[in-house]
């Protein structure tokens, strides 16, 4: 092997690069991972249970958050080391999807609270009815 194969300067351009890529694709795995617009808007079901337990589940999120935990250690493993020239995309592609898995994972929390009060509720307001017709 020739020296200039071992020149440190290569070799951190190299793992530069090699880091850019690992957040990139980490990046596009939690993208992949996200729900589609039309899951979460299209429901099929019979009754309001139906249409927030299948809202719930299409709000499923899978590993986003792990690919995108993984570009954002990498990300901020090449920023101390300084080896990214010009990281504002990638800074700014993990802002947008830290900020849009934050929104999905509000959405399905609500909808999983929803889905466990409606059953009550109907039970209370049918009880309440039952009362109604007693008297």
């Amino acid at each position: 092997m020739s020296q200039s194969t071992f020149d440190d300067d290569e070799l951190f351009g190299e793992a530069a690069d090699e880091m850019r890529a690992t957040v990139e694709e980490a990046l596009a795995e939690a993208r992949a991972e996200l729900p589609e617009s039309d899951d979460i808007w299209a429901v099929d079901a019979d009754n309001t249970l139906g249409v927030l337990n299948a809202l719930k589940g299409a709000l499923d999120t899978g590993d986003a958050a792990d690919s995108l935990r993984e570009a954002k250690k990498q990300f901020v493993m090449g920023e101390r080391a300084d080896a990214f020239d010009d990281a504002d995309d990638l800074e700014a592609e993990i802002e947008e999807l830290e900020d849009l898995l934050g929104d999905i994972e509000n959405a399905h929390e609500e909808a999983a609270e929803l889905a466990s009060t409606i059953p009550e509720l109907r039970g209370a307001l049918d009880d309440a009815h039952a009362d109604e017709d007693d008297e």
